[in-house]
């Protein structure tokens, strides 16, 4: 190519966005396409052959949506657009890019970033049983959480539940000081965070007060019947095939449950099976479940996120490989 192309960015924010932290994306966007990209000011200039420069700028104008209004571009949103251009998905990426499932407290924007995701959110709104399965930073008890609060803004369900087994990574917890609720409160934490980054933390206050909202260990599930409630069941992965059959069979009238975990990370001991995988097994083709099967392409945290799960996935496929031999 003699000259490169240039693309002009409507606005600083906008280039700040496709650019991403240190110039992260352009470093991606080049790495994609083999073409070279540099960002001066708002222009971006892009050269190499006719191919990789045309697919950078096709790539680059994919995530027009979101630059041009000034929203973070991520890798998970790039890779996403490669693979819309691979498979001629082009429309289905404009439909992630529209759907804003929620705003935060800050008034950010969060939608899908993923074709898998929007499976999952189009689940989380439609289905009255929805398992979603995959690597921590995946978004399962996030998106679950964003489609739960709004269902609930919306008068769809009375009520929030957010449970999880209390089960220790590892650690012992059981003699710290304080009553039960304090006790198991470190446990909840992450159900914690994710109600706070979408309702102010006194309004949440003010809802769990009034029964509105719940954020309680599983034990305190059973002998219940759950009625016009949005459940959500977080780290299933330690649950027992007892305690995942007691509480999928809490579900009552009017309610929707979500049960999200990771079976590559149970904290149960080496010799008890995950109640998640069992379920995985006996439920699968029943009607009115949905399962979501989340991977680390799926990975929507940091970077090193990815690279980090991607990593565990080549080493533990190795120990298998080297298991299974006779």
């Amino acid at each position: 190519m003699d000259s490169p192309l240039r693309i002009e960015l409507p606005t600083s924010e906008g280039a700040v966005a496709l650019a991403g932290y240190r110039d992260e994306n352009i470093k991606l966007l080049a790495s994609q396409t083999g073409a070279s990209l540099v960002l001066r000011g708002q222009e971006l200039f892009i050269s190499g052959t006719d191919n990789g420069a045309a697919l950078a700028q096709r790539l680059v104008m994919a995530l027009e949506p979101l630059w041009s209004q000034g929203q973070p571009v991520t890798t998970a949103d790039i890779m996403t657009a490669r693979q819309a251009l691979d498979t001629d998905r082009i429309d289905e990426l404009q439909a992630i890019h529209q759907d804003v499932v929620a705003r935060t407290r800050r008034g950010e924007v969060v939608r899908a970033k993923t074709f898998r995701q929007k499976q999952y959110v189009k689940a989380l709104r439609s289905q009255d049983m929805v398992f979603c399965i995959g690597p921590a930073g995946t978004g399962k008890t996030f998106l679950a959480t964003l489609v739960g609060i709004q269902a609930l803004l919306n008068n769809e369900f009375e009520r929030l539940i957010l449970t999880r087994p209390a089960v220790e990574a590892g650690e012992r917890l059981g003699f710290l000081p304080g009553d039960l609720q304090q006790k198991v409160n470190p446990y909840l934490r992450p159900l914690y965070d994710a109600l706070h980054e979408l309702v102010d933390p006194e309004k949440v206050a003010n809802l769990m007060e009034r029964g509105i909202i719940e954020v309680a260990p599983l034990a305190y599930m059973r002998g219940r019947t759950l009625n016009n409630a949005f459940v959500i069941m977080d780290e299933a992965q330690n649950t027992t095939p007892a305690q995942m059959k007691m509480v999928l069979t809490r579900l009552g009238f009017k309610s929707r449950m979500v049960v999200t975990g990771d079976v590559t990370q149970t904290d149960l001991p080496a010799d008890q099976t995950s109640g998640l995988a069992v379920a995985q097994q006996i439920l699968k083709g029943v009607n009115g479940i949905a399962f979501c099967q989340l991977n680390q392409a799926d990975v929507v945290r940091h970077p090193l996120v990815q690279r980090i799960v991607a990593a565990y996935e080549t080493y533990e496929s190795r120990v298998t490989k080297r298991e299974s031999r006779p």
